[in-house]
C-alpha cells in the first residue's frame, strides 16, 4: 500500500460490484484479491525464488473458483493450479506509473499480466493525473478500451464499466474509480443501497399518511 487511498478506493470496488456478482454466481464461485499475489510461473523457470514469480493486483476478480480453499481464506492465487485466469486485473498508480506500463519480459507488470498471466482486462488508475485507463486482451496481446457515450470504459463480459468519479466515500471527498452500470449510473455501495432503501421507506410512509388524512377528511376511518 502506497498512500491512504488505495485500502478505501479497492473497498469501494469490491463494495460496489459484489451483489452484481453473486448474481451471476448464484452458487458463490468467485475469488476477489486485493493486493494479493498470483503466482503465474514455476519457481523453476525463475530460479529459486518464488516471489519472482509472483505479482499482486490492487485488485483482481477470477470468475468459477472458489472463495476459500479447504475452508481457508486463501493467501494467494496459484494460477497454474487453478488454470482459470482473472477476468480484470487493477493497479492503482502511486508513483510515476512507470510500472504499472512496465513491458519488459518476465519482469514488467503490464508484460506479465498480457503474456504470462492473460488477464481479459487490465485497468491503470492514476489519482493523482485523473487518468483512467482500461486494456483488453485481444489475440493475446492488450488494446486500449474505447470509452463510452458516457466517458466510461466498457467491460463487456460483466455488462458494466470502470469510471471517475468525484464524490465522498468513508470521509474522503476526492476522485475516486467506480463501477458504473451502461446507463452511466455508478453501482451503489451498501451505504448507498442502505441510504436508497431508507429514502424508499420514508416516501411510503408518507404517502400512507397522506392517503390516511384524505380517507378521514371523507369521514372513512382509515384503519378499518
Amino acid at each position: 500500500m502506497q498512500n491512504f487511498q488505495e485500502h478505501p478506493q479497492t473497498m469501494l470496488l469490491t463494495d460496489s460490484i459484489q451483489p452484481l456478482l453473486d448474481h451471476i454466481h448464484p452458487d458463490g464461485q468467485y475469488a476477489i484479491g486485493q493486493d494479493c499475489g498470483i503466482y503465474w510461473n514455476l519457481a523453476e523457470s525463475l530460479g529459486d525464488d518464488p516471489v519472482r514469480g509472483a505479482k499482486a493486483p490492487d485488485w483482481f476478480y477470477v470468475p468459477n473458483v472458489p472463495p476459500l480453499l479447504n475452508g481457508e481464506f486463501r493467501r494467494s492465487y496459484v494460477l497454474w493450479h487453478e488454470r482459470i485466469a482473472p477476468l480484470i486485473l487493477i493497479e492503482l498508480v502511486s508513483g510515476d506509473a512507470d510500472e504499472e506500463h512496465d513491458t519488459t519480459p518476465m519482469t514488467g507488470k503490464f508484460w506479465i499480466y498480457e503474456r504470462a498471466i492473460q488477464a481479459a482486462y487490465y485497468a491503470i488508475f492514476d489519482a493523482a493525473r485523473s487518468s483512467l485507463e482500461l486494456y483488453a486482451l485481444v489475440e493475446g496481446s492488450y488494446q486500449p478500451v474505447t470509452a463510452d457515450e458516457h466517458g466510461q470504459l466498457p467491460i463487456t463480459p460483466l455488462n458494466v464499466a470502470l469510471g471517475l468519479w468525484h464524490g465522498d466515500y468513508r470521509g474522503m471527498d476526492t476522485l475516486w474509480m467506480r463501477w458504473f452500470d451502461r446507463q452511466g449510473r455508478p453501482l451503489p455501495t451498501s451505504d448507498e443501497r442502505a441510504e436508497h432503501e431508507r429514502q424508499r421507506a420514508e416516501h411510503e410512509r408518507q404517502r400512507a399518511e397522506r392517503l390516511a388524512a384524505m380517507l378521514r377528511s371523507l369521514g372513512v376511518d382509515p384503519d378499518v
